[in-house]
């Protein structure tokens, strides 16, 4: 299937249904989903914000810990030039720095890298599981309402009088009574004097299409 086949199969496609009384809140279920999923996703940022900001201890323990760190570096240095134990004394600086410091600078990464990881995945979990529940919930009852618009559409089509007598007997033994009284008072004794119209008009209605001018004419039968 080239891009062209794909085009035109699309653009054939029913997303909604063509009834304004079942199309209406078919789109307005799609806006509140679409509005939903983008509610937690502001709220999966919000949460990763607001945990990541707890990562500012950790960047402030590697601070304080270089601090330390550069100050018995720096406090070496200057005795380092002292003769005889100057060398011994800067070394022993260093070791300090290194072990008061250097600790301190290496746990405040750590400890910054953790809460960032945190934040990431409590973010990421906050959005994806309400939206996950969402999709669960309103996905499946979309995708059948797709599914059977687009085979009514398939089917639906009545081009003879033969065919406009076998819908409307489907639609007279199979739709539920307030579907078939909305268009007709007498369903059963239309489909007898071969009055087609309201049924077919409630078949399609039920279906969630707009009769095509074929099946919206009258070939009713003399009675």
């Amino acid at each position: 299937m080239d891009s062209a086949e794909l085009a035109v199969i699309l653009g054939r496609m029913r997303i909604y249904p063509e009834v304004m009384s079942r199309r209406i809140p078919a789109v307005l279920l799609d806006v509140l989903a679409i509005f939903l999923i983008f509610c937690f996703a502001r709220l999966g940022l919000a949460v990763n914000d607001a945990v990541d900001d707890v990562a500012g201890l950790g960047r402030g323990v590697q601070a304080a810990g270089g601090s330390v760190q550069t100050g018995f570096e720096q406090a070496g240095e200057a005795v380092s030039g002292v003769p005889l134990v100057g060398g011994g004394i800067s070394d022993a600086f260093s070791g300090v720095g290194d072990a008061t410091g250097g600790n301190a600078v290496d746990l405040g990464r750590e400890g910054e890298q953790a809460v960032e990881h945190l934040a990431s995945l409590l973010g990421w979990t906050t959005f994806l599981v309400p939206t996950l529940l969402l999709l669960i919930a309103v996905a499946p009852r979309r995708a059948r309402q797709i599914r059977r618009l687009n085979a009514a559409g398939r089917i639906l089509h009545a081009d003879t009088e033969e065919q406009r007598r076998l819908l409307a007997m489907r639609a007279a033994f199979s739709l539920p009574y307030g579907t078939l009284i909305a268009h007709t008072p007498d369903p059963i004794g239309d489909l007898s004097r071969g009055e087609y119209d309201g049924l077919l008009a409630a078949l399609y209605e039920d279906s969630g299409l707009k009769p095509d001018r074929k099946s919206a004419t009258t070939g009713s039968l003399p009675g």
